[in-house]
């Protein structure tokens, strides 16, 4: 399949078709057991169905959109909302559907926490509790409640009980994208209790330090579980110390909902610690999902520091998915010139400089192609000058192909 480039076309596109596309917004599950301290598993349920719904290529609101969402509207992000409100925030964040439940718990005859009349908020939680947990599906493009489902189970069993959730709001909404049951449960392995809590309040935590050590927690509770090493990685990514967010971001199974993000990130890390050829088969391992203007640019930076084949046409790949990115016209033009075809190279610094004149760089390169004059070896002002792009577009992409297919 010929690759389609993702440009400012497409971005419009996009503004123009996500009107029509079925958006999803998942809310977390109200708690209505009357325990505070299982507050955070209403968030729980609503990112495990989040992340199933998103791996599937439906198009859900994030996280972050969410809450920026309930900023707005002066809502509190973890309130029990009535029936009007969640239409209300659903409206502002232009949901066709919403995902909302509830949870509760139910004492096992033997918990010391079991009593006659109503239990008292304080009082304690057993993992060997049940928990109730029920979903429901509101469609509001025809103003149309779907019937409850319901999963009941050891709250110890909490990782099970939400993928079985997942599955069922998955089959409700895209029956034709819906894995069977066991397929879907086979890429999904279920995560200890504990570990679940820890990483679930490591994301609401107000301190990148807690976060930190949350997330630390949760991941050596359950190293199968792959969220927390993929937190952790880009906490330690945004401090720059790239080997340590490497060591974390290897951990990503390739099941995990952010895997190819993680992947992108992995191949920055690679490139900036001097891993050239682990970088192109991080980029590399995206571009075929993902065929991004950012990885076609980062992927062949990486190729042209090992002299490899291909640089120059993912270079291309980049400036044709956006003509106007100055970073793009700069790493094509300066492949060009590293391979000696200078006039060619000297179109791209002219084409760059004429959205970017103050980019200095690019007229000292362009002053060289004009000059002819080619690399010269261990020169610091020639060597190396390739740019990298750092953020990844994949939800934004996710966004589009859902939209453009909702037209089909």
């Amino acid at each position: 399949m010929r690759w389609l480039p993702f440009s400012i076309l497409s971005v419009c596109l996009l503004g123009a078709s996500a009107a029509s596309a079925e958006t999803v917004l998942v809310l977390p599950f109200f708690n209505e057991s009357g325990f505070r301290s299982i507050d955070w598993i209403g968030e729980s349920i609503s990112e495990t169905i989040h992340d199933s719904l998103s791996s599937r290529d439906v198009l859900v609101l994030s996280r972050e959109e969410r809450l920026e969402g309930c900023r707005r509207l002066s809502i509190r992000p973890n309130a029990i909302l009535t029936h009007a409100s969640i239409i209300k925030l659903s409206e502002a964040l232009d949901a066709s559907h919403v995902i909302y439940g509830r949870y509760e718990i139910i004492h096992s005859p033997d918990s010391a926490a079991a009593s006659a009349g109503p239990v008292a908020p304080t009082a304690s939680v057993s993992p060997h509790d049940s928990l109730r947990l029920a979903v429901r599906i509101l469609d509001l493009q025809h103003t149309r409640l779907g019937p409850e489902s319901e999963e009941i189970g050891a709250l110890e069993d909490l990782g099970r009980l939400e993928t079985n959730l997942a599955w069922q709001c998955l089959k409700q909404l895209a029956p034709d994208r819906t894995p069977s049951e066991d397929d879907f449960r086979r890429n999904r392995p279920t995560v200890r209790l504990d570990a679940i809590e820890n990483y679930v309040r490591g994301l609401i935590a107000p301190t990148p330090e807690q976060r930190h050590r949350l997330f630390t927690q949760a991941a050596r509770l359950d190293p199968r579980f792959s969220e927390p090493s993929f937190e952790l990685g880009k906490l330690e990514f945004e401090k720059k110390d790239y080997a340590i967010a490497a060591g974390w971001l290897e951990k990503v199974a390739p099941a995990a909902p952010s895997y190819f993000e993680a992947t992108f990130l992995l191949g920055l890390c690679r490139y900036q610690t001097g891993d050239f050829a682990g970088a192109v088969k991080s980029f590399d391992t995206v571009a075929g999902p993902f065929p991004l203007n950012e990885v076609f640019n980062d992927l062949g930076a990486a190729q042209l520091r090992l002299g490899a084949n291909g640089a120059l046409d993912n270079f291309h790949h980049a400036a044709d998915g956006d003509s106007a990115d100055p970073d793009y016209q700069f790493n094509l033009g300066y492949a060009l010139w590293k391979r000696g075809d200078f006039a060619t190279a000297a179109d791209s610094f002219r084409s760059l400089l004429d959205r970017s004149p103050e980019d200095t760089e690019a007229v000292v390169f362009l002053g060289r192609c004009l000059k002819k004059e080619g690399p010269r070896a261990g020169d610091p002002r020639s060597e190396g000058r390739e740019r990298l792009k750092w953020n990844f577009e994949g939800n934004a992409y996710r966004q589009l192909k859902a939209a453009l297919e909702s037209k089909h």
